[in-house]
């Protein structure tokens, strides 16, 4: 008998189908949807422009750029280049309405506030802040750009809040590169966590959250997690398997009385070396949720911990390791300013959201052409993300609809 025969393949199919008519309701819902932000456009010409690029962005056109989109829509290209690479429209008057948007759809006291860095790969040399550097899409050292966006997630659903582009210190430096991709005068160097902390400062009190996540480019830095501390932050950031910290729990048989003057302290050690003495019954099992190839279930275990900052000890944290329970395990470790109250299973619901956001922005640069940009600008690349970004927020607006798979 065929997999597909079995009554689960038979029930899975049946959820996946979309009729016709699911599809007509997605049009009319789009053109609904972006009535919504036309107004943010200010010229007649330019509403037109913005229609075509989001309807071609969530095409199934393979390459999002603006020539086969200009093919597809039966529009002359070069209008529609200039409306995204030069074109005279606040991006940040859309981001601001789609702001409104999804806290409205999202808002819940329980939320979460997700940064999550991004690379685009590029080949040449003369797109706006590109370099050699580490770029997570290709796992090496790549001549990239980077963007950091901030993202709103809830038991609702998920929702982009902002994105920058990351400027290199050597672009901020350089006045003629500057001038050739058009970067503003305002846009200085900063590092990437500064420019999460500063989308924090500036719209994390509009949205109503519990919890902080970030990856480990961000959970390394003890001056973040500072900084998020001193703003009454509580946070669950990603940190690297080498993080030295000092366990607080440990528990040692009792030995002679140390020298007068000196006390026994617990030694550092990194936390993959710590996670690998822990007895198989420390480790508590939770179905997290339903995932793409079943029930994910993880193994998870937490300790009181202070971390090595430089030559300096760090604030007690918790440090929360989880490990999938699969044939080769996946092993994750963060630390967390939030109270020993908290439910381990809390913690790890919480944490898991990241990675959801995660698969959303692949699919965002797989279905809505987020990484589908031919632009140099600093312009350019904030005006065809802010779009790419729009189409994604409807695609998550009729996922949420559907109760299906994000339909093509």
């Amino acid at each position: 008998m065929s997999l597909l025969d079995t009554p689960g393949a038979q029930r899975l199919l049946e959820d996946a189908t979309l009729l016709p008519s699911n599809l007509r309701e997605c049009g009319r819902h789009l053109t609904s949807f972006l009535k919504r932000y036309l107004p943010c456009f200010y010229r007649e010409e330019q509403r037109e422009h913005a229609k075509v690029c989001v309807r071609g962005l969530l095409s199934s056109l393979e390459r999002k750029t603006c020539l086969p989109v200009a093919i597809e829509r039966e529009v002359d290209e070069k209008p529609l280049q200039y409306f995204v690479g030069l074109g005279l429209w606040d991006d940040e008057a859309v981001m601001a309405e789609m702001r409104r948007h999804v806290k409205e759809e999202l808002a819940s006291p329980q939320g979460i506030l997700i940064f999550d860095p991004s690379a685009f790969p590029k080949k040449g040399q003369h797109s706006c802040g590109v370099q050699r550097q580490w770029c997570g899409r290709l796992g090496k050292i790549e001549n990239c750009q980077l963007g950091v966006f901030m993202v709103y997630a809830s038991e609702k659903g998920h929702g982009p809040i902002d994105r920058r582009l990351y400027l290199p210190e050597e672009w901020a430096a350089d006045q003629q590169r500057r001038q050739k991709c058009h970067v503003p005068v305002e846009a200085v160097f900063l590092t990437r966590l500064d420019l999460a902390f500063e989308m924090l400062l500036r719209h994390g009190k509009d949205f109503p959250h519990a919890w902080i996540l970030a990856d480990d480019e961000f959970g390394r830095s003890a001056a973040f997690r500072a900084a998020l501390r001193d703003e009454g932050e509580r946070y669950i950031v990603d940190v690297p398997s080498n993080t030295l910290v000092r366990d607080l729990e440990v528990r040692r048989p009792p030995r002679r009385k140390a020298r007068r003057g000196r006390k026994r302290v617990t030694p550092f050690c990194r936390a993959a070396v710590w996670q690998e003495r822990q007895a198989p019954a420390r480790w508590q099992r939770f179905k997290v949720r339903d995932g793409e190839k079943g029930p994910l279930e993880v193994r998870a275990l937490r300790v009181r911990v202070r971390g090595k900052e430089g030559t300096e000890v760090g604030p007690e944290e918790t440090l929360l390791i989880v490990r999938t329970v699969e044939e080769q395990p996946r092993i994750s470790y963060s630390l967390t300013n939030a109270s020993p109250q908290v439910p381990l299973e809390e913690l790890v619901r919480v944490k898991l959201e990241r990675r959801c956001v995660e698969q959303f922005f692949e699919e965002a640069k797989g279905e809505t052409g987020l990484a589908h940009y031919e632009v140099r600008g600093w312009q350019g690349w904030h005006h065809h993300i802010t779009l790419a970004l729009l189409a994604l927020w409807f695609c998550l607006l009729e996922k949420r609809r559907l109760g299906k798979k994000l339909p093509r």
